[in-house]
């Protein structure tokens, strides 16, 4: 049996997709769960994961994470064969997955991840049902970053 002082603390964050929230409007997020192999656990927990690239794909009344990579240890067991880039099945509720399908289908959304976290010794994915940005919507978007950081750093001198 492994040492509690080894194991992740609750919800600590493994990675993060910051290019998302540049990229998308994020309307609604998801708590998902992954299937995982023995030595992608073993990673995730080295922290060496990159989700900048990736989505989820929804096929055949499935959700799948495409494009993670998950980078494998070197001491990761000689008999397996890893691909860092494989396809990953996601676990929803069935309504849940319904109501996707038809939010990416019909309404032209998609599915994006945000993050992916630990919780309660299971890994989990946070997905965003996006709706992509314009260019003018990212520099809209960058202006009043600018701005909340300048009226920020006004209010501080003048304290």
């Amino acid at each position: 049996m492994a040492s509690k002082k080894n194991r992740p603390s609750e919800n600590t964050i493994i990675a993060v997709n910051r290019q998302a929230k540049h990229d998308y409007f994020i309307e609604e997020t998801f708590e998902v769960g992954l299937v995982l192999e023995g030595w992608e656990v073993k990673s995730l927990r080295a922290g060496r994961v990159n989700l900048k690239e990736s989505y989820v794909l929804l096929k055949n009344g499935e959700a799948w994470l495409l494009g993670a990579h998950i980078s494998p240890l070197a001491s990761a067991s000689t008999h397996v064969n890893p691909d860092p880039v494989r396809t990953r099945k996601l676990l929803l509720h069935k309504r849940e997955l319904g109501r996707l399908i038809g939010q990416v289908e019909r309404r032209g959304y998609t599915l994006i991840p945000l993050k992916l976290y630990w919780k309660n010794n299971w890994v989990k994915l946070e997905i965003g049902l996006a709706k992509g940005k314009k260019l003018y919507d990212k520099r809209a978007s960058e202006k009043e970053r600018d701005w909340q950081r300048e009226k920020q750093r006004l209010l501080k001198a003048a304290i």
